[in-house]
């Protein structure tokens, strides 16, 4: 009973941590008096936007071709996004007819929807950040997409929240040399600028140089020049740009940053690593000013957190937090994203980054994902001590976590930091390393959110090398480590035949034989009729559990098939649950002898940890064909873990649009449902005597699978 006693204990005091609810971004549509939208803009959206009574009102008469054709972004964004957290969207809304729309947080993998019906609604959606770059960089916004809604709906409001533990206080120092323009720059200098035709070098290019600094009533302040681009910078031809149409002759974005501005950090930052930036501002008339990350000034990085600046002839302050992209160096101002035709001075002073004056170091977290009687504690977090490996003599930074002799002390995860107190921080500047075989020194690597998984739960010496950057880890008690298994000893040996059946043509390939009455237009009853896809003839290989992001799998299999195909694959949960295009990471080119293909394989982030198998599509060509697959090994990377079904529960084939998946060498139709597949070997493909695809109301003789009917 001891140990039961002692996790609930331990449960209740890790549930009771007091919590802090966040807001990340937050906007009251009755309160606007007119819709911004944060992302780029979108023509079909604001047509269909407006601001009323009730709040933000959407109208549409007519769909528009694709969902995503009207999309916007009704939220600003949330610039410090962290990997594994839960993000809560609220929101209050109503609209006809009943129906729903799709949205989509950057950071996040998967869409959701937002169902509207006659009544006000409140919704609560949880959103788990996957990735904090995210699709839209670092500013992850909320998109809405709507082009398939046909009626009016309405938004009362919208907020995003996410809840973190209490931080102990920190102190913040700045880090620039010279932000107030009062003495001598440091190296290299915190603000520079460049000039459109100003400075020229030897490739007839202005030079990014130290920011001039002048008088401002007795207050020296940096300027920088924005000089008139001229000539102004056009498109050739007409086009799109981030959703934007443009007709030859149109000015291009490149104007705005013909003219810049940068403040400068000593050094490059650390991905995730936490900073305030602040300043003062002005210009000599209003202007708008877009932001960005560089490396170096002049290196664009993408991605950024500061905002548009809105400048005009009186001072303003500016002030943030932000977590940084790794390499980020500078930040940018982009001095033309308005006024590029004629000169304009732009002011700075009391230029300030700061960062948070935190223990540095090697310091080490630990968990038990197992048990949960030991949780990650990084204000806690053990720091390494000079020591020495008496196994190789070598001098190193030694740290033990876990206690000999108290099982619940037992770890079997680690997260190791060159920094210590603030939660963020700490990820931010983790060290990255796969425990391949304990008692050996292998290499690692400087990441953020590092997490290193341990061959056994246990109490565990780790040795740090920092010199080679190498590391070591021993067990001192605990579990033992599994053994590899002999992956001959895990082959299935079942030979699948997958019976691909001719699919249908598709719309591009209907569009090259010249069948389609406009080509850049296609009829809703072409794309009915020119429906084939890639998937629909399909083979699965399903594994035993869900496999987690980041895992290493090892994979084996022989292949081959009757016509010589290339196959593509794609990362699935079960018999067709798409959830990522990558795969086994490459086509397989498929010939009449048999192929093998052997590789380890990672689970990319955007499984969110739901993959269990791989798909694998049949049907890029359009005729029937057979494909044949044997021999296959699935297990984790270290061979410890098999992870096949048993017989043929891992074997999943398709064959033919419309069918349902069925276990290989079961009875097919026991996994298909109203469904007529005239013929394992072909299609339901019809034709007329012309030999012209037609739609199954076709009335007159028809071919199909080789043979003449007559429908009345």
């Amino acid at each position: 009973m001891k140990k039961l006693f002692t996790f609930f204990v331990f449960l209740a005091c890790f549930l009771g941590t007091k919590a802090a609810v966040v807001t990340d971004a937050s906007i009251k549509f009755t309160e606007c008096t007119e819709f911004k939208n944060y992302g780029w803009d979108n023509e079909a959206a604001n047509a269909r936007l407006s601001i009323d009574s009730e709040g933000l009102h959407f109208h549409s008469e007519e769909a528009t071709t694709n969902n995503w054709d009207c999309q916007f972004f009704p939220l600003p964004g949330i610039t410090d996004m962290e990997e594994g957290v839960t993000y809560t969207l609220k929101l209050k809304v109503k609209g006809s007819p009943d129906a729903s729309i799709a949205a989509h947080l950057g950071g996040v993998d998967n869409y959701s929807a937002i169902h509207f019906t006659s009544d006000w609604e409140e919704y609560t959606i949880d959103y788990t950040c996957t990735d904090p770059k995210g699709q839209y960089g670092t500013n992850n916004m909320l998109l809405l997409q709507c082009g398939s809604f046909v009626g009016d709906f309405w938004i009362e409001y919208m907020t995003i929240t996410h809840e973190e533990r209490d931080q102990r206080p920190v102190t913040w120092q700045n880090i620039l040399t010279n932000g107030d323009a009062e003495g001598e720059f440091g190296e290299p200098a915190c603000v520079q600028s460049k000039e459109f035709g100003m400075n020229l070098g030897d490739d007839n290019q202005p030079q990014v140089h130290a920011a001039e600094i002048v008088d401002d009533g007795g207050n020296k302040v940096f300027v920088c020049h924005a000089k008139e681009v001229n000539p102004v910078i056009v498109w050739d031809s007409d086009g799109e740009q981030w959703g934007v149409e443009h007709k030859a002759g149109d000015p291009m974005p490149d104007n705005a940053w013909q003219n810049q501005f940068w403040v400068v950090l000593p050094r490059a930052a650390k991905d995730g690593e936490q900073f305030k930036l602040s300043f003062r501002y002005k210009a000599s008339r209003a202007a708008k000013v877009s932001t960005q990350d560089h490396t170096t000034p002049g290196n664009y990085l993408g991605g950024g957190s500061y905002g548009d600046l809105n400048f005009t002839t009186e001072w303003q302050e500016y002030s943030k937090q932000f977590s940084a992209a790794g390499t980020m160096q500078s930040i940018a101002f982009n001095l033309g994203q308005e006024i590029y035709t004629e000169d304009v001075d732009f002011f700075f002073d009391d230029v300030k980054v700061e960062e948070m004056v935190l223990d540095h170091g090697l310091f080490i977290a630990s968990a038990n994902t197992e048990t949960g009687t030991v949780a990650y504690d990084f204000d806690n977090a053990v720091e390494f001590t000079d020591g020495v490996d008496d196994e190789d003599g070598f001098d190193v930074k030694v740290a033990t976590i876990g206690k000999v002799g108290n099982q619940d002390s037992w770890v079997n995860e680690v997260m190791i930091s060159t920094v210590r107190g603030n939660d963020k921080a700490f990820k931010a500047a983790t060290i990255k390393a796969t425990v391949d075989k304990p008692g050996r020194y292998f290499d690692y690597t400087e990441g953020s959110n590092g997490k290193i998984k341990l061959p056994a739960a246990g109490v565990w010496q780790v040795f740090i090398d920092e010199e080679m950057k190498q590391i070591k880890f021993k067990q001192l008690e605990g579990d033992e480590a599994k053994e590899p298994l002999n992956p001959e000893d895990c082959i299935n040996e079942t030979e699948v035949i997958v019976n691909a059946v001719e699919r249908n043509m598709s719309i591009a390939e209907a569009k090259e034989a010249g069948l389609l009455a406009d080509p850049e237009n296609p009829t809703d009853e072409e794309k009915e009729l020119y429906n084939g896809q890639p998937w629909d003839n399909q083979f699965f290989l399903i594994g035993n559990r869900p496999l987690a992001v980041g895992e290493d799998v090892y994979l084996k299999f022989e292949y081959m098939a009757e016509t010589p195909a290339q196959v593509g694959t794609q990362n699935s949960q079960g018999a067709g649950g798409y959830l990522h295009y990558i795969g086994i990471g490459k086509n397989l080119d498929f010939t009449s002898e048999w192929q093998t293909f052997e590789g380890t394989v990672t689970i990319p982030k955007e499984t969110s940890g739901n993959q269990d198998s791989w798909t694998f599509n049949l049907a890029n060509m359009r005729g029937a064909n057979k494909y044949h697959f044997k021999n296959f090994i699935f297990m984790t990377a270290d061979k410890t873990e098999n992870l096949l079904k048993e017989g043929t529960e891992s074997l999943w084939v398709k064959e033919g649009a419309g069918t349902t998946a069925y276990e290989f060498g079961t009875n097919p139709s026991d996994g298909i449902e109203n469904v007529v597949n005239d013929s394992k070997n072909g299609s339901n493909a019809i034709y007329n005597l012309a030999g012209q695809r037609v739609t199954k109301d076709y009335k007159g003789i028809v071919i199909k699978n080789g043979n003449k009917y007559i429908v009345k």
